[in-house]
């Protein structure tokens, strides 16, 4: 949280270059804090109409990622169209300029980024959507998720976090088809976004079945 802060701050003081740049290797210190994550990450940011803070908790939650990641991340705006998005290094600041040129505008199909990673052969064990879940036009998330899973035999976590005024209708249609899916409400908080990383760093339902049955049962010593 308190990494949050630091941004922030130094933006709202408009502070020199030198304090900012100080802040800023705060920031990215503290990020790296937070936790590891082990599993391949997707993450998905919607770039289209009116979804200007949905651009921004999406190179946040970059910044937040590839600092704590061991894993791949493939990051992805759209709005009809994927948009790959590639920082030059791991920091917030590197994913600021990587995402400086996109802007809100167009219509919604969520399922496009994940369908060019299908199409590339990215495979992911968590999905993040940064979204309102107002999708409108093709190909679909929830169409295209059954088609990825089955091409890469693979059933990805998806973590949804809502932006702006937000529908459900990506959630619905995930849990119809029995997908792990769980939702954060980005309610305007910048420092809430570090809660999102117990959700990202935890080990997937299978990785936990596996451990369980990996665990040799006690054994009694009957008289």
């Amino acid at each position: 949280v308190s990494a949050f802060k630091a941004q922030v701050a130094a933006e709202a003081a408009q502070l020199d270059t030198q304090t900012l740049a100080k802040l800023k290797q705060v920031t990215n210190e503290q990020v790296k804090r937070k936790g590891t994550i082990t599993k391949p990450t997707g993450l998905l940011v919607d770039k289209s109409g009116s979804m200007d803070k949905a651009i921004e908790v999406g190179k946040r939650l970059a910044a937040l990622i590839s600092g704590i990641t061991e894993a791949e991340l493939f990051v992805y705006a759209f709005d009809t169209m994927p948009y790959p998005v590639k920082a030059q290094g791991k920091e917030l600041s590197d994913w600021e300029r990587a995402f400086r040129h996109i802007k809100a505008g167009g219509g919604t199909s969520i399922g496009c980024g994940l369908e060019v990673m299908r199409s590339r052969k990215q495979a992911v064990d968590q999905i993040i959507l940064v979204t309102d879940e107002g999708e409108n036009t093709a190909p679909y998330f929830g169409k295209v998720y059954k088609t990825y899973s089955r091409e890469l035999g693979l059933m990805p976590n998806v973590i949804i976090v809502r932006v702006g005024y937000s529908y459900d209708w990506v959630e619905t249609t995930l849990k119809q088809q029995e997908v792990p899916v769980e939702t954060f409400t980005f309610a305007g908080d910048y420092y809430s976004l570090p809660n999102l990383v117990p959700l990202m760093t935890r080990p997937s339902r299978l990785e936990l079945l596996m451990e369980i049955l990996e665990t040799p049962l006690p054994v009694r010593n009957d008289k």
